[in-house]
């Protein structure tokens, strides 16, 4: 009996081997501050294509989208607070 994964989870592997070798490359680049834009950037694709995936999002219906789409709102709550906090200190990183 032969075995064989599915199509998408195949591609979504190099898809994910691929957005690995451009995160190593990108990071030895000096690109000044887009350095994280373009670090965010990429993870976020990587993010969306996990979901899509493994999580099955692409074969769901309007629900279990609109959960998983208030779970990455969440995050991006969650990841744009700690940027304003960063981002307003006046003495960080301390001396």
């Amino acid at each position: 009996m032969n075995w064989y994964p599915p199509r998408a989870i195949v591609l979504s592997w190099l898809g994910l081997l691929a957005l690995l070798g451009i995160t190593v490359l990108t990071a030895y680049q000096p690109l000044g501050p887009f350095n994280t834009v373009a670090a965010l950037t990429i993870a976020t694709i990587k993010a969306l294509l996990i979901a899509a995936v493994f999580m099955e999002l692409r074969d769901r219906g309007g629900l279990m989208l609109a959960f998983a789409s208030a779970g990455f709102f969440w995050l991006a709550v969650m990841v744009w607070l700690a940027f304003s906090d960063y981002a307003t200190r006046t003495n960080f990183p301390p001396p």
